[in-house]
């Protein structure tokens, strides 16, 4: 069964996420702040697909819920819920672990597309590879199989989108790739969000992975374009 996390103190629209989830197929455990949240994801040891965490919530907040899961479990799919005004909340949400957001008024479709999305990628991710098990590049190795990054042999901690684009990049080194087209390998051709996501993950992946961040080596900018991997 695919299980999910939902966390929404208003209910209204958490029967609403609720209900669509469910006539999707998935199990959903639902609690109304982010203290129930991660007090559930304790005592079910984080045996969750995928979490949906609303952002601006009495006590604990979403962004507390998001940082704490992914301290936890690198695998999880998390998808953050903002409202239109809050743009910055957005990309905070994605440097502190989110796989993405979804911005209300939302609707089903949307939100059950999202959800499809991220849950594939997990999906992938725990599954056994056919192809080879590492791919090495300059100080860096990327084990498809284990799915884990080491820079001169110490590891680095990825979330599932990092690992995915890292994966992208590792297997076109030198070569200039759109932003639109990493969004379409990592999120799905299908991705209903801004394309600015493909952006904060890259931010989030070059404080992870350059030796300095502000004047990348590995990850270059290909201005008015996307970018490209240098070994």
């Amino acid at each position: 069964m695919k299980r999910i996390l939902v966390c929404e103190d208003e209910d209204v629209i958490r029967d609403f996420v609720v209900i669509n989830l469910q006539r999707s197929g998935y199990e959903v455990v639902d609690v109304s702040n982010g203290e129930d949240a991660l007090k559930v994801f304790a005592e079910q040891n984080g045996d969750f697909d995928v979490a949906v965490l609303d952002i601006m919530m009495p006590g604990i907040d979403g962004f507390t819920v998001c940082q704490k899961i992914r301290e936890k479990n690198a695998n999880i799919g998390i998808i953050m819920l903002s409202a239109k005004s809050q743009e910055m909340d957005k990309v905070r949400g994605l440097m502190l672990g989110a796989d993405d957001y979804v911005t209300k008024p939302f609707s089903p479709s949307e939100l059950v597309a999202r959800v499809d999305s991220i849950h594939r990628r997990v999906t992938m991710a725990t599954s056994a590879r056919k192809e080879v098990d590492q791919l090495v590049s300059g100080p860096f190795s990327l084990n498809l199989r284990s799915r884990t990054l080491t820079k001169n042999g110490s590891p680095i901690d990825l979330t599932q989108v990092e690992f995915q684009i890292m994966e992208f990049f590792l297997k076109n080194e030198n070569v200039a790739l759109e932003r639109g087209e990493i969004l379409a390998k990592v999120w799905g051709e299908n991705y209903y969000g801004d394309i600015k996501i493909v952006d904060v993950n890259i931010r989030r992946l070059r404080i992870k992975i350059e030796d300095d961040p502000s004047n990348p080596r590995h990850i270059v900018t290909v201005w008015g374009y996307g970018y490209k991997w240098n070994p």
